[in-house]
Order: structure tokens, then sequence, then C-alpha cells
């Protein structure tokens, strides 16, 4: 069945709930009585759909259905989960849930995105209070992971439970704060970053191009894969956190920060700091900058994933879940139908897999095919047990036909056979498609081979009868159109 949220509020943050909810499958109904607010969360969703269905390795379910509300009450209703991100205004917050509450199901989670506000505040005036908590993320919301999890003591530990299977099923960090606190956990420690910018800035010490270098060049790198604490204990040596606490300790009594004042922000320094902000983007529009903190963010994302590390983890986590709920075959007992091509990937084209054409580059229709490949030697037995035991194959020759192009989010699933497979032999056939487009063939011959001598040897017999079982269950099947041709071949 369906599930359905309501979206209060359809600004940035609202839009980009929106979005992550609709590319996970749900209906998403949204309520923003402001003009132009359905063209706004159109354009963010639009951007989402390129960046988010190819940031994991998996394809995300079918898109959900998207519908604008005239009346907050046609949202609400029936909503599992209702997401507030209207203005941060605690009065207008508390009046809006007296109303929505009188057409919301009691039962449904609803959760503001208040990057300031705790709980109690919220739930002050409620006559459910306990069905309110926050839910705070960070822009944008369809690819950052992050979000805050803030509850009050009248919260149950069921609806919290439900809370964070919700979110992480969205591919999202739940992160439980432990206590109620204004701003939260992550923004205060911004906060912290901010005012000292101010103040090197306001001092004529820096620009806002140079804190902006300051972040990204050094320790912004860092924080992307370790965080804070991590770093330091890495920076000290081996004697971890304690030498460092040690060694650096006593500079927290040092008079170099200014975080107990704040710069006045006057007229004058905030021209100042706009100029500068200003110059610092040069000629980039906003759709421009978007687009290049869609694509670096999909690019570091990746990278930290391939490592297991962060953010990475995360995504990593919902890709395993992910191939489960779509039944992607881990070894042959897990084919269904073994006299037909196997569906071996299913997943999106990503952002950093595009060229200066701005379709799918030529190199990631053989990384794609690489992994149809390790899908069939998992299926057969060579998995990374097996291959830990000394026994692996090698690709001795490939051939790729490309023959439709693919762009940024657009769908790819590959069906595999095996056209012949014997002991130390196998030839592998793949079939790209996005829809009903055959976008490309992969023809790859592999040996097996020890990895202690790296010569040709036989498979382990386990694995040598899987191949066989499997190239004689499709035997049968039609011989493909392209297979054993060469390049140039007007075949």
């Amino acid at each position: 069945m369906t599930r359905s949220v309501a979206i209060i509020g359809g600004g940035v943050i609202g839009a980009g709930w929106a979005a992550r909810f609709l590319l996970n499958g749900w209906e998403v109904r949204v309520f923003d009585p402001e003009p132009g607010a359905a063209a706004r969360v159109e354009a963010v969703i639009d951007r989402a759909r390129r960046a988010l269905p190819g940031l994991g390795d998996v394809a995300l379910p079918a898109e959900g259905r998207l519908r604008f509300c005239s009346l907050m009450s046609e949202a609400v209703s029936d909503a599992e989960w209702i997401q507030e991100s209207v203005p941060e205004r605690l009065e207008l917050k508390q009046t809006l849930y007296q109303k929505l509450q009188e057409h919301a199901d009691p039962a449904a989670v609803l959760a503001s995105s208040t990057s300031g506000f705790t709980p109690s505040e919220l739930q002050l005036a409620s006559n459910n209070p306990g069905q309110i908590i926050v839910a705070h993320p960070f822009h944008p919301v369809y690819l950052l992971p992050l979000v805050e999890v803030v509850h009050s003591a009248r919260n149950h530990p069921d609806m919290l439970e439900n809370a964070h299977d919700v979110l992480t099923d969205l591919g999202m960090f739940p992160l439980r704060v432990r206590g109620e606190l204004p701003a939260h956990i992550a923004d205060r420690l911004l906060e912290a970053v901010w005012r000292e910018a101010l103040w090197l800035i306001k001092d004529g010490v820096a620009t806002t191009q140079d804190v902006d270098e300051a972040i990204r060049m050094g320790f912004g790198l860092r924080w992307a894969q370790m965080g804070l604490f991590e770093s330091y204990r890495i920076a000290g040596g081996p004697g971890g956190m304690a030498h460092f606490l040690k060694q650096f300790g006593p500079a927290l009594h040092w008079p170099w920060s200014k975080l107990t004042n704040v710069p006045r922000l006057d007229d004058e320094l905030i021209a100042q700091i706009a100029e500068q902000s200003d110059d610092q983007s040069g000629d980039f529009s906003l759709d421009q900058l978007e687009d290049q903190r869609d694509r670096n963010l999909v690019g570091i994302l990746r990278s930290l994933m391939a490592e297991g590390s962060g953010a990475g983890k995360v995504l990593r986590k919902r890709d395993v879940a992910r191939a489960a709920d779509l039944g992607l075959p881990r070894r042959l007992a897990d084919v269904a139908d073994p006299t037909r091509p196997i569906v071996t990937v299913s997943r999106a084209v990503p952002l950093d897999w595009l060229d200066y054409n701005g379709h799918m580059t030529e190199s990631r229709y053989l990384d794609a095919f690489g992994h149809a490949t390790d899908a069939i030697m998992a299926i057969i037995g060579c998995d990374a047990d097996y291959i830990a035991t000394g026994g692996s194959f090698f690709t001795v020759e490939t051939h790729i036909r490309h023959l439709d192009e693919a762009r940024a989010g657009a769908p790819l699933r590959i069906e595999s056979r095996l056209l012949a497979g014997d002991g130390k032999r196998m030839q592998l056939w793949h079939e790209m498609y996005s829809g009903d487009r055959l976008l490309a063939t992969g023809e790859h011959l592999q040996l097996h081979v020890s990895l202690d001598s790296r010569r040709v040897c036989p498979a382990a017999a386990p694995v040598a009868a899987a191949m066989r079982t499997l190239a004689k269950a499709q035997a049968d099947l039609p011989r493909p159109e392209g297979a054993g041709r060469a390049v140039g071949d007007p075949r």
C-alpha cells in the first residue's frame, strides 16, 4: 500500500522533503498557499530527480504521486507523516498545529523542520502533544542524510521508533538528540563557526572567500569523513585523544575565540559581507551554484560510500536493504528462473557519471557492466569468501556496443546471461536498458585464475558446477544480436 505524507510549507526545506519522500515512493501532498509555491516545489523535485536516484548503486522504488492541495485538511487527511516547514515563528507553528490536528490522524507523526525550537515549545498549545517531534534536516534535504530527531517526555517510545524507521527507510541518518535545547546539535556547532567567521570579516582579517577556503581546503575535508573528535584523535598520534587534549587543551584558555561576543550586524557589515560574497561567486547564477553543489555532493558521498565512511556508511546500508527489496539474486538458489536473462543491476545514472556532452560517459558503461559481471560471479559461488581462498576470474576480452544515451537520474537495468561456461572459461552477455530502451550491450570473456600463481586454472568444483548449470539452463535462449561481433563489423 502506498504511504502518504503531507508537506506543510513548500519553501526550500519543504520542497526538499517533498522530493525525498516522492522519490522514495510515497504519495506527497503539498500545502502552501503562497503564489508560485507549486512551481518552486516542482523545480526542486526536478533537480532531485537528477541527483538522488543515482546516489546509491541500487534503484529507488517507483516514484510516488505528487499533489498540491488547496486546503490543509485535504493534505493531512489520512497522512502517515506530516512534515511542517513554515517560517521560524513559534506562535505561527503552535496555531498551525491546532488547526491541522483537527483533521489529521492522531497516530500520524507531526514533525517540524525547525532549526531552533524545542519539542516542548512546539507542543505547548496542542491537544495532542505526543504527536509532535522535531525532525530537523539539512539543505539540500534530498541529498544530505542527517536529520536531527528531538523529542520530549510526552512522546511515546514506540512513536519515536516508528519515526526512526521511516527516516531510515528514506535513506536518512536520524540522529537522536539526547535532550531538548535550542538549535539542537548541528546548528549550535555551525553558529560557533559562523560567529568566529563574522568577527574575522569585521576585523579585516579575512574575506568571505578566505573563510570558505579555510574550510573547504582543510578541516572541512576531514570532517566529511571523520567529524571533529575522530580527526583530533588521529592528530594525537599513538597517544590518541588523551595526548591531544593534554597538548592542545591549554589553548582553549588563550584569547583566541570571540564566541561569547556577537558582532553587530549593522548596515556597513552586511554590505561588506554581501559584496564579498557576490564577488566570490563571480558570474555564477543561483541555478549554476546549486548544480555545482549537487554534483560535488554526489561525488563526495559516493566516494565515502566506496569506503563505508561517514555518510557513505548510511548509503551503503540503504543499498543493501534496497537490493533485498528488489530481489536481486546473490546466489544461484535466489534466481527465480535461470532459463531467462538475470537482472544483475538495477540503479540510476549518478551525476558523477556524466561527461561534457551531458550524458553517461563511455567508461561508466564498462563500470556498470563490471558490476553485472561481479553479480554473476557471486551467483555461481565466486564471492568474497571464495576469492579469499585464492581463486577468481580475470577478464581477458571485452566488447561494448553503445546504442543509445542515458542522462543523469535515468533508470538503468542490466540483464545478464552466460553464453558459455566450463571449468576455466566464462563468456558473459549483458544488455543495459533504460525502461524499454536498449542502451548498450557488453560481451566479456573471463578466465578462472589462481591468485597465487596468477595463471589460468580450473575453478573449484562447486563453482564450475554452478557455471555449467546456469549456462545449460540458458542454452536454449536465442543467440543475442551482436554477440561475437568485432569492432567495425557491418553486421
